[in-house]
């Protein structure tokens, strides 16, 4: 970095400013919560003035549904594209993703107006999320996929509110209620997992 790109304290300035606001900003609301993130103490963890702010973000709704659209745009590409996995252990992966609460979720939560852009973001993806559930239970040749689908993407969000309300892991007993839906909606699955010598 040459000195022109320095600020007055030696600090970086202008180049990355953006990616540093959304850095900032992802990480303050996951920590925080939307609503007691200031904007001025967004940016001082983001090392940059509220004049640079504004200049790459007309508010702090922008802001959040800038974040949201980036956060996730394939749906969980680490399970749903993986080809060394079959259809069933790509459903059951799903709940091997231990993550902080969903920010879809929390931003749903603390945004009361469904218009709102983020609001919009967070249910277009929860419709995608159950729909790629949905996609590989067909794949797999569930009974009924939109019912699985939709089973498995209620079940994860709830793991993901109920790890953060209890501050405990609710995945593992997530993955164990997921793998007898599965096995229940795959009935040959699971008689070939039983019975493997048939």
């Amino acid at each position: 970095m040459t000195e022109l790109e320095k600020g007055p304290r030696g600090l970086r300035r202008g180049r990355g400013a953006r990616e540093r606001i959304l850095s900032a900003s992802q990480q303050l609301f996951r920590d925080q919560g939307i609503n007691c993130t200031g904007m001025d103490q967004l940016c001082a963890v983001a090392e940059v003035s509220k004049r640079t702010l504004y200049q790459h973000f007309s508010g702090k709704d922008e802001l959040i549904a800038e974040g949201l659209r980036r956060f996730d745009p394939e749906i969980l590409p680490e399970v749903f594209d993986r080809a060394d996995l079959t259809p069933r252990e790509r459903l059951l992966a799903a709940f091997d993703v231990h993550s902080p609460l969903c920010p879809f979720i929390a931003a749903a939560v603390e945004i009361p107006d469904p218009g709102h852009p983020a609001r919009v973001l967070a249910r277009d993806y929860k419709v995608g999320f159950a729909a790629r559930f949905t996609d590989t239970a067909r794949e797999a040749g569930a009974t009924d996929p939109e019912q699985l689908g939709e089973q498995l993407a209620l079940l994860l969000d709830g793991a993901s509110a109920r790890s953060r309300v209890l501050n405990a892991d609710a995945f593992t007993t997530a993955a164990a209620i997921a793998t007898v839906l599965v096995d229940n909606a795959l009935p040959a699955a699971a008689g070939a997992v039983e019975h493997p010598g048939r």
